[in-house]
């Protein structure tokens, strides 16, 4: 890929990432707000603005570097990449154990509903045929802002469901685990980290994500 091309994609999807990971993370807020924690309310985290939750290396510098060197590769760039973590106090919350499931999952689901709004908006084009009476100039960014921000949402989405500490998964699963299997889950969240780069590393994410997204676009193309 030629600069010409890079600059202008890795625009559109840093666009898309943002607003995926804001959505994440505002969500998560909202929903704890709603369950009477309001410590991220008052940090002005329920906020789809971006600067309220990028993570200077999550968020910017590790997506950058793994699309410029995925597309310079000539293969699909990782999507890789988190944001500030949303801060929650669970001595707040009422019915703490839904409260716990409810915030946990909150992200998930705006990132679901994102996917879905996308994957709407792209079968529509497809099969009305207005896709094709987009201007010229403007059917590549168009496709490939709905492309990335269906891919990434339904990433960000299944990636977070994985039962490992920090995720999303670990924490709703901590929620039915019995009290003898929390020091399980402690001792994975100090390996958290290691453990989740060597199943990126490993392609073990992709080989979970990969099928889904296989289905999804099956789907668009029927």
């Amino acid at each position: 890929m030629n600069p010409e091309q890079l600059i202008p994609q890795l625009v559109i999807y840093m666009v898309v990432l943002l607003l995926a990971i804001s959505a994440h993370e505002a969500a998560h807020a909202w929903m704890s707000d709603k369950f009477g924690d309001d410590t991220a309310r008052l940090l002005g985290r329920v906020t789809l603005n971006p600067m309220a939750h990028t993570d200077p290396i999550g968020t910017l510098l590790i997506p950058i570097v793994g699309f410029i060197v995925g597309a310079m590769g000539g293969g699909r760039f990782p999507l890789i990449g988190w944001g500030k973590p949303t801060p929650v106090n669970p001595l707040r919350w009422r019915q703490k154990d839904l409260a716990n499931v409810m915030v946990s999952i909150a992200g998930i689901l705006a990132n679901s509903l994102i996917a879905i709004i996308a994957f709407t908006i792209i079968k529509v084009l497809l099969v009305t045929g207005t896709f094709y009476r987009i201007p010229d100039g403007l059917r590549e960014p168009v496709a490939l802002f709905l492309e990335f921000l269906l891919t990434m949402n339904i990433s960000l989405a299944v990636f977070n469901l994985l039962p490992f500490p920090p995720l999303d998964g670990s924490k709703i699963l901590e929620t039915f685990l019995p009290a003898s299997a929390q020091p399980i889950l402690e001792t994975l969240e100090r390996y958290s980290y290691i453990i989740l780069m060597v199943m990126i590393y490993m392609g073990v994410t992709g080989a979970i994500i990969g099928p889904i997204l296989n289905f999804v676009y099956s789907f668009l193309r029927s």
